[in-house]
């Protein structure tokens, strides 16, 4: 199995490719890119971790050498958030490079999956989705943005307000991911909370970017914990690839459409990237009302990506 992260010299990148040389099967290959110069550094530091993982590193204006063969490619690249920034500041930057490289992806592995997780997710899977289909290769099941980091969040986030490990939690997480787009179903989390403790909980996970910008204070956003949200999913897609069965995760992906074109839920990974979209079931009257205020966003943000390729 090929794996190939794009934006491999970044925060997120150098954490992810780090969790990927440990914990990828025995025989794989760890290809990283980064445009920065130090990015076969990169790869010669961690090739020195003895796992049966081979790591090689391209730097440069050109990812083509990077993605030969590639079966994932996970792109992390893009500039972070600041203090005082949301993600859709972060749109003019990120969205011509997520274009340029999904172009290449395109060109050199157009059967590869592809997972996003540049911000704002919400508008460069769009934007990438627009990029493929401009290529004739465009999959549905093929294109992921990586939500994986509200998910892990949330758990924790019970685990702490509740005394639990967070390891026995698994709390959902639908919508899109930024702000209110993102909807933790604390219903389904198997924990019993108040209303008041719903609401603030929901919110205090729609607000965890945030917290990390701050508290990092001008130093950079969330990427040890985005790191290990990527390598958390990037690794679900090589079991699946692998022929592993039952491997669930959530993710935003083109699916039915019933909310929006694009919509984080549950699905089914298999040889093929998405074998199934799952029904995230029943939602509270407080879920209910939170998902359809945040459909308007969501509608916006994917619009904004496709207005970016198609004007």
């Amino acid at each position: 199995m090929k794996v190939a992260v794009l934006g491999a010299a970044g925060g997120i990148g150098q954490a992810l490719g780090l969790l990927l040389k440990t914990q990828l099967p025995a025989g794989s290959e760890l290809s990283l890119y980064d445009i920065a110069p130090v990015t076969p550094g990169v790869a010669a530091d961690l090739s020195h971790i003895p796992t049966d993982v081979k790591v090689t590193g391209f730097a440069g204006d050109n990812s083509a050498a990077a993605l030969e063969g590639a079966d994932v490619v996970l792109i992390s690249a893009g500039v972070a958030r600041k203090p005082g920034m949301d993600r859709s500041d972060l749109f003019n930057i990120n969205a011509g490079i997520v274009k340029n490289l999904v172009g290449v992806c395109a060109d050199i592995c157009p059967k590869a999956l592809i997972a996003i997780i540049t911000n704002p997710v919400n508008t460069t899977v769009a934007i990438a989705a627009e990029v493929l289909k401009e290529k004739g290769v465009y999959d549905p099941a093929r294109l992921f943005g990586v939500t994986t980091l509200d998910i892990i969040r949330s758990n924790t986030f019970v685990a702490e307000a509740k005394g639990l490990n967070p390891a026995d939690v698994n709390v959902p997480v639908i919508g899109g991911h930024s702000g209110v787009t993102i909807l933790p179903l604390l219903s389904q989390s198997g924990v019993t909370f108040t209303s008041e403790e719903t609401a603030a909980l929901t919110t205090r996970i729609q607000n965890a970017g945030t917290e990390v910008v701050e508290a990092k204070a001008g130093g950079g956003s969330a990427t040890l914990s985005m790191g290990q949200a990527a390598a958390r999913f990037g690794l679900s897609l090589v079991r699946a690839l692998s022929g592993e069965e039952g491997i669930i995760e959530c993710t935003y992906v083109q699916g039915p459409g019933e909310k929006a074109k694009f919509f984080a839920q549950p699905v089914l990974l298999g040889k093929n990237g998405v074998e199934e979209v799952l029904n995230y079931g029943e939602l509270t009257a407080f879920e209910e009302a939170a998902l359809n205020g945040a459909l308007d966003t969501l509608k916006s943000d994917i619009a904004l990506g496709e207005k970016f390729i198609n004007g």
